[in-house]
């Protein structure tokens, strides 16, 4: 009998290790990089697009508006691409800066830091009993004592040694890419009122596009993104359109 009960744990065992082994977690682990995706396109997608309705609701030819839109996302994208090399450089600095920081509070005052320590594990509702030994190991290494207040003390996640130059190219392509959409219809069509109309269908199929995809990545109900995404865009264009045709009028 109790052979029958170690063959049955012994092969209980071996399938648990089998699931193991073949059990594989997905989980999105590239949110920076759709985060600087999404900032890049929806703004290329809907400033370029104001502007050319602005422009053609003046009454702008054609050539002056593509000429106008282009100037626009060259330097949107250097603007948008400068700024998230700027943001992304900061978080940088201030990890840093907050690294040294604690390192010299652990080295100084380690005692008070190791009572850090069960403060955190207890919101987790770890007894001392639980965390005690945690801590007496954290303190025998201080590289993962480090990295452990930093993570759950302060919540800062030690940032990609490139992600500052990764996320402005990023966003910096993603306008470019999202800018030229408004303005194709500029290349092909000599009417400003013509290719005004062709670009408001093609940019706000576009705009719902892009905000389903959007909400598919984010975890937003897809739907619900790719209407509000083209209500702003159709939104901020109105207004360009409706400000030119006033001033003209004035």
């Amino acid at each position: 009998m109790a052979l029958e009960e170690g063959r049955a744990v012994t092969r209980t065992a071996s399938a648990t290790e089998k699931l193991l082994l073949h059990h594989e977690e997905k989980h999105f682990t590239a949110g920076d990089v759709v985060r600087d995706v999404i900032m890049g396109v929806s703004d290329g997608l809907t400033v370029p697009f104001a502007l050319a309705a602005g422009l053609s609701g003046a009454s702008a030819p054609s050539y002056l508006i593509l000429t106008a839109g282009l100037a626009e996302v060259a330097a949107g994208a250097i603007s948008m691409g400068l700024g998230g090399y700027l943001a992304a450089k900061s978080e940088a600095d201030h990890y840093v800066r907050e690294l040294k920081r604690e390192e010299e509070e652990i080295v100084r005052v380690p005692d008070t830091e190791a009572a850090e320590i069960g403060e955190i594990l207890s919101r987790y509702g770890l007894q001392p009993h639980d965390y005690s030994p945690v801590v007496s190991s954290l303190r025998k290494n201080p590289q993962a004592w480090l990295e452990f207040m930093m993570k759950f003390e302060l919540g800062l996640e030690k940032p990609e040694p490139r992600r500052a130059l990764q996320s402005a190219l990023t966003i910096a392509m993603a306008y470019v890419v999202g800018g030229m959409v408004p303005l194709l219809p500029y290349f092909f069509i000599p009417t400003a009122q013509k290719a005004m109309l062709a670009s408001i269908g093609v940019t706000l199929t576009a705009l719902i596009f892009f905000g389903y995809i959007k909400g598919h990545f984010t975890g937003n109900r897809p739907l619900l993104s790719a209407i509000q995404t083209a209500f702003i865009g159709a939104l901020a264009s109105a207004a360009a359109y409706a400000l030119a045709k006033a001033l003209q009028a004035a």
